[in-house]
């Protein structure tokens, strides 16, 4: 279980498959500190389980659904992915609880600003709709961001400049495809 706070970016060294695997290795600094073959990490949203760590590199292994529902399926090498370790109990939770199992990907369809705001509006399917809650909560490429507006096939989120900064959403735009994993407090009815 994750927070939806990045603790760093990671950068993508290889993404290869390996019999009915993948192998997915990133660079990373910061997340290394107290992590051991076994744990779970969040990569763009994605609870993966740590395989391998050869400093500063660690590596996980990929499940083809996982490669083919998520946006990890088209990583690239130097691509940067956000990254955070497992909550441990007793930690302060910052963000809300992530359990790092996508439930689709989405497509930006805008980013801009509004006023003084900078807003992604994110295209979703709409058998997804009845779990946007409007000011709920929601990761986005494992980010847990407050939802703004929704729309019938759609949901619009504020960044502040700091996340922008300090995540991957500073490098996307229309177009790009985000993991999404509705709060789990909103899938409790359905």
């Amino acid at each position: 279980m994750f927070s939806g706070i990045v603790e760093e970016l990671g950068s993508v060294k290889s993404f290869t498959r390996q019999g009915k695997v993948y192998r997915l290795a990133v660079e990373a600094r910061v997340i290394l500190e107290g992590t051991k073959i076994g744990d779970s990490i969040s990569v763009n949203g994605v609870c993966l389980t740590v395989v391998s760590i050869d400093k500063p590199v660690i590596v996980f292994e990929v499940m083809s659904e996982t490669a083919q529902i998520t946006t990890l399926g088209r990583v690239r090498v130097s691509e940067k992915v956000n990254l955070e370790r497992g909550l441990k109990v007793g930690d302060r939770v910052s963000g809300h609880f992530v359990l790092g199992h996508v439930d689709c990907a989405g497509i930006i369809r805008a980013k801009g600003y509004e006023g003084e705001n900078l807003s992604f509006e994110i295209a979703i399917g709409k058998e997804f709709n009845a779990y946007v809650i409007p000011k709920g909560s929601i990761a986005i490429d494992g980010i847990s961001l407050t939802i703004a507006r929704k729309k019938a096939d759609s949901l619009s989120v504020y960044i502040i400049p700091h996340t922008l900064k300090n995540t991957t959403l500073g490098f996307k735009g229309p177009s790009d495809k985000v993991n999404i994993e509705f709060d789990i407090l909103s899938k409790r009815k359905n």
